[in-house]
């Protein structure tokens, strides 16, 4: 089978059938070429429906989503071409590079040196100049480029922290994960206001982690 087909076959079989029904993001997936993206030794895997490990050994969260994951969180967050996202966890680069196609311009944040570097050149070797990767936790807010329009967090949190959603502009939207395995919930926050938002429920999934993710008070016996 082709390059071509396979991806082909993701869109049309992995990710139309997952209610990703918007053109503009489908034609994209044809323009940022996810094999690019993958570590040589999984490229196979490239248009898959499976998270990919982003290097031999890496642990749970440091893998790239699955590719209807990906689409899904691009579709619902409608990103516009005058608004500034920050991404928390940049892995591969990826989802960085498909929502710099959207963007303005995005701040991708990293705590693994590694992958720091790993999707920082991935992004380079794209062509994609209106990404800016740095190194930190970003797991509760990063106040460097503050307030943003959009914000996506690519692992999960258990309790999503407020001062994440602080860092919203008024009309601003964030993606989490949030809960606890086995069943987590995709989440759409929205700002509708100072200090007010509202929150739609997208999908039931199950994602790692991220590192430093802040934990609820838990009964000790």
């Amino acid at each position: 089978m082709s390059v071509e087909q396979a991806r082909f076959n993701m869109v049309e079989q992995q990710i139309r059938t997952w209610e990703v029904l918007d053109q503009d993001v489908l034609d994209l997936l044809y323009v940022v070429r996810r094999e690019e993206f993958v570590p040589a030794e999984y490229r196979a895997f490239a248009f898959s429906d499976l998270e990919i490990p982003l290097y031999d050994g890496a642990d749970e969260g440091e893998r790239m989503m699955q590719p209807k994951v990906e689409a899904r969180i691009l579709q619902e967050l409608a990103v516009k071409k005058n608004e500034h996202v920050l991404e928390v966890g940049t892995g591969s680069g990826y989802l960085a590079a498909l929502l710099a196609a959207r963007a303005h311009h995005v701040y991708s944040v990293e705590i693994n040196p590694k992958l720091k570097a790993f999707g920082e050149e991935n992004l380079r070797r794209g062509g994609v100049e209106n990404a800016t990767v740095q190194l930190g936790d970003a797991a509760q807010g990063w106040r460097t480029f503050a307030p943003y329009d959009v914000i996506v967090l690519t692992g999960s949190t258990p309790i999503l922290p407020q001062t994440l959603i602080s860092q919203l502009r008024v009309g601003g939207r964030l993606f989490a994960v949030v809960g606890d395995p086995p069943v987590m919930e995709a989440r759409l926050i929205t700002s509708v206001d100072e200090g007010s938002c509202y929150t739609t429920d997208l999908f039931e999934t199950c994602l790692a982690p991220l590192k430093n993710a802040l934990q609820p008070a838990r009964f000790e016996f």
